[in-house]
């Protein structure tokens, strides 16, 4: 039973959950927050200060002594809205590896989106039916649309509690002028969500944070309770058990910015830390919650962290109900962009079931690690994406265009793997100082090379193919390796002389002859 943990660096605080798989389900073990202010000095300057680096330091050092006395296996740390804004981001990501040895991964806002929407359905009674969910950080804030547990849509602003605080909330009170360009800025923001969300029409809103948290806790504390923030919502609308009402929220989030730091701090369910943002956050809340029509939300403690947890079961254990679904969301997320960029995945289908095959019936040859199976597959739809910018070096445009995209369960690193198998089936070979190959770890370079020969093979079996694809079955010797051919209705001649000119770089990953011959 592996143990697993998640760490989220966020803009406002550390997160820590460590869980372990127990019949292919997650069982928490111990859980861990800090606030350590990482965006605050970001939101001001663009630049991380070393105070902040050094109170996140030190919450990632105590989170590694629970890792380490809970044994665990395999841990992903994941940074969000600061982190992606900070010019020094990479000398505190160099920092951290140095002091822990974690490699600090930035994930974008609808990477952070999805995560987050993984994590609630995952775990959340009711998550099941059309769902909007609202996350609201530090520096950024993510809604999301999901219908049976399906992302929709999903948009990432930049109003979070800690970049609004700064920028518009520095007096206490909040001074008028502050609060009313913050309202133009959130108002701006909301406008630009609406043309992806337009009309959520959703059964159930949720909403994850501290932020979420503490308005929930301080509404019911007063005694709003789900009855009375039913008969207070709009005429004909329902809230779910335990959500407090838009009206309510809106309510609350005006007699915040009356009030000074030390009142705020008074009240029920709103700690010292969370008075000092929890202005901008009330009033997010209430605008988004107003602005789409909503009738209130229930909080979830449920969060990123909790994605990045069920991720990782569902890359560890195909067993696991979250296996299928993780899978079927990042091939579609392939395929979006195959569209997106003028490819039919219909006619690349025969390059990438070759690709396929050839990883099953050669793997005593590539010993490629599982995952190169569904990171070759990506690359066999997405290597013409090129062609959208220019037919020309359109390998080149590829590399680009898939490196840079929003794949869905891919991180950083896994997009640039994919985009260099896809980048070499001209006349090039990878080299380890090429664009390509620049920030892929070095380890990986010998898999990245045999995974490209068997993509180039792939291809070369299907030269301007309409429907007359072409079945292959593979040999495997010790000195050489034979593809046998079976024709179709207009031949193989030229799948032949492809496939032989790829010889030379196939004895040169593999050491073996390859033999191209008609069953």
């Amino acid at each position: 039973m592996p143990t697993l943990a998640a760490i989220d660096v966020g803009s406002n605080s550390c997160r820590l959950k460590i869980a372990r798989v127990v019949a292919h389900r997650l069982k928490t073990l111990h859980e861990d927050r800090e606030v350590t202010r990482l965006g605050t000095s970001v939101f001001d300057s663009g630049l991380i200060s070393p105070e902040a680096m050094a109170a996140t330091l030190r919450a990632l050092k105590r989170f590694q002594r629970a890792v380490q006395a809970h044994g665990v296996d395999r841990i992903r740390v994941v940074a969000t809205s600061a982190m992606r804004d900070a010019r020094n981001a990479a000398a505190f990501q160099a920092w951290v590896n140095a002091e822990t040895g974690w490699n600090l991964e930035i994930i974008s806002g609808l990477e952070e989106g999805r995560l987050i929407h993984q994590g609630v359905t995952a775990g959340e009674p009711g998550a099941g039916g059309r769902v909007l969910l609202l996350d609201l950080g530090g520096g950024s804030c993510e809604i999301t649309l999901s219908e049976r547990k399906r992302i929709r849509e999903t948009v990432s602003m930049p109003l979070g509690a800690v970049r609004l605080t700064e920028e518009f909330l520095q007096k206490d009170p909040p001074p008028p002028e502050g609060l009313a360009r913050m309202h133009q800025l959130i108002a701006r923001e909301l406008r630009r969500a609406h043309r992806k969300i337009a009309t959520p029409a959703a059964t159930l809103v949720i909403g994850t944070s501290g932020t979420a948290a503490a308005l929930s806790e301080t509404l019911t504390l007063a005694g709003k309770t789900a009855a009375i923030a039913k008969r207070s919502a709009r005429p004909g609308a329902t809230l779910a058990a335990g959500a407090v009402s838009t009206r309510d929220v809106r309510k609350l989030a005006a007699k915040l910015s009356r009030m000074t730091l030390p009142e705020r701090e008074a009240m029920p369910g709103i700690g010292p830390r969370r008075a000092e943002i929890i202005v901008a956050g009330a009033m997010v809340f209430a605008e988004i919650l107003e602005s789409f029509g909503l009738s209130g939300f229930r909080y979830s403690p449920l969060g990123l962290r909790d994605g990045v947890l069920e991720q990782m079961l569902a890359e560890l254990d195909a067993r696991a109900s979250v296996h299928r679904e993780f899978e079927h969301e990042r091939w579609e997320s392939v395929l979006v962009t195959a569209r997106r960029y003028g490819v039919d995945p219909r006619q690349a289908e025969p390059v990438r079931a070759h690709a396929i095959q050839l990883f099953q019936d050669l793997k005593s040859l590539h010993e490629l690690p599982a995952e190169y199976e569904s990171w070759l597959a990506a690359a066999a739809v997405l290597r013409d994406t090129g062609k959208f910018i220019n037919h020309q070096n359109h390998h080149r445009h590829t590399q680009y265009i898939v490196s840079s995209s929003e794949l869905y369960g891919y991180n950083r690193v896994q997009r640039t793997v994919v985009s260099a198998i896809a980048r070499y089936l001209g006349k090039s070979r990878p080299l380890p100082g090429d664009r390509a190959m620049r920030n892929i770890p070095p380890e990986e370079h010998r898999n990245v090379h045999r995974a490209v020969v068997l993509l180039r093979l792939a291809v070369a079996l299907n030269q301007d193919r309409a429907s007359d694809v072409l079945r292959v079955a593979a040999k495997v010797y010790p000195k050489r390796v034979y593809l046998e051919l079976k024709p179709g209705r207009t031949g193989a001649e030229l799948e032949l002389w492809s496939l032989r000119k790829e010889g030379d770089y196939f004895r040169e990953v593999f050491g073996r002859e390859l033999f191209a011959t008609l069953a």
